[in-house]
């Protein structure tokens, strides 16, 4: 197996997908925060002073998956067809999971933008509520499905 991203002189490239396929291409992305208990609370009832921690994260994950390629340097900027973003909290762990569907009908797929807004929202909730709990932890940020593409559907269960 060769990286895919590098030139016959070893430097990093944009990989060419002219002659791919355009295909659907869906990519769910997840993660974790995980906090104080009473941060959960705060976020729940809506009482952080910053605003709407939720509506805030959803917007900076649908905003991050739009601008992957410019931050990610070898993405290709794609038109994107659908970017949901869901929060679950967990009153057992202390945590918000956070998921990220993206979709578009491309020659390349949309891991990366998933990935991205995941890790945007997760920032997101981090820097709205760093003045109540500075021991935040964002973890387990990963792909859990992909489709699309010669490489078939892939879940990580």
């Amino acid at each position: 197996m060769s990286l895919t991203h590098m030139n016959d002189q070893g430097r990093a490239r944009m990989v060419d997908v002219s002659d791919k396929a355009v295909t659907h291409r869906i990519a769910v992305a997840a993660g974790s925060i995980y906090m104080q208990p009473e941060t959960l609370s705060l976020i729940k009832e809506g009482r952080v002073k910053k605003g709407d921690v939720l509506a805030v994260a959803q917007v900076a994950g649908i905003m991050a998956a739009k601008h992957t390629p410019d931050i990610i340097p070898m993405c290709h900027p794609l038109m994107l067809t659908g970017i949901d973003m869901n929060f679950e909290t967990d009153d057992e762990k202390h945590a918000i999971h956070i998921r990220a569907s993206v979709k578009t009908t491309g020659q390349t797929g949309v891991e990366m933008e998933a990935l991205h807004a995941v890790s945007a929202a997760a920032l997101t909730i981090y820097d709205m509520c760093k003045a109540v709990d500075r021991g935040m932890r964002i973890t387990d940020i990963r792909v859990v499905e992909k489709d699309g593409g010669k490489s078939g559907h892939f879940i990580q269960l």
